[in-house]
């Protein structure tokens, strides 16, 4: 498989299982179809907007390549038909969070990759990786009035500056592209995975008064 290839297959796969994350999630908000489809498509495509839009690179990319809306259309669909499955509470919100965790991996590195893409400065990549990874959801979970799961104790946003942290020091030391992105990915899934299975958060303040 080709860097370019590579590349194209997780922008595919994240924008999917955003997606995905956002049609589950409206079926647990027992939205219509057509709620699900706008969430979907939201979460999958939202993060990357704004990364576009933030770099200058208009017309943002689904605008150019269509089969990203279809995509997430599909995934968000997929999503909200197949949460019956998930019949407990507790089964689909660990199918949402594991599906989340793999769309964040994803976009962290695609959002550091497009900001050393024009010459930003690596703090913007680092940041455009976290945008990226996080706002699609963020957005998500405001428009079903929820609070975002980046603004939570849980570590989320953490895990996506590794790995786009990741990302940028890999390509700096002068490693390949693919395995950089491979590596940086793996990284940021394993850290949002523990932080899922073993509950681990940075402490809160607390209630104060």
């Amino acid at each position: 498989m080709t860097v370019d290839l590579l590349f194209l297959f997780l922008d595919y796969s994240g924008v999917t299982l955003f997606a995905y994350s956002g049609g589950m999630l409206a079926a647990r908000k027992e939205l219509d179809p057509f709620g699900a489809a706008i969430l979907g498509a939201v979460t999958g495509m939202g993060g990357g907007t704004l990364r576009d839009v933030i770099l200058g690179r208009l017309p943002v990319y689904w605008v150019e390549a269509p089969e990203y809306l279809w995509l997430a259309l599909i995934g968000a669909l997929i999503g909200y038909y197949t949460s019956p499955w998930a019949q407990s509470l507790a089964t689909r919100r660990a199918a949402l969070a594991w599906a989340d965790a793999i769309g964040m991996s994803v976009f962290c590195v695609l959002g550091a990759k497009a900001g050393l893409a024009v010459g930003a400065h690596w703090s913007i990549a680092l940041l455009t990786g976290v945008m990226s990874a996080a706002f699609g959801g963020l957005i998500r979970d405001i428009i079903v009035n929820d609070v975002p799961l980046v603004l939570r104790a849980e570590i989320y946003a953490l895990a996506a500056l590794a790995g786009a942290g990741g990302y940028v020091l890999a390509i700096t030391l002068g490693i390949g592209a693919g395995i950089a992105a491979v590596g940086a990915a793996l990284l940021a899934f394993v850290i949002r995975g523990c932080a899922i299975q073993f509950n681990w958060t940075l402490p809160p303040i607390g209630r104060v008064g």
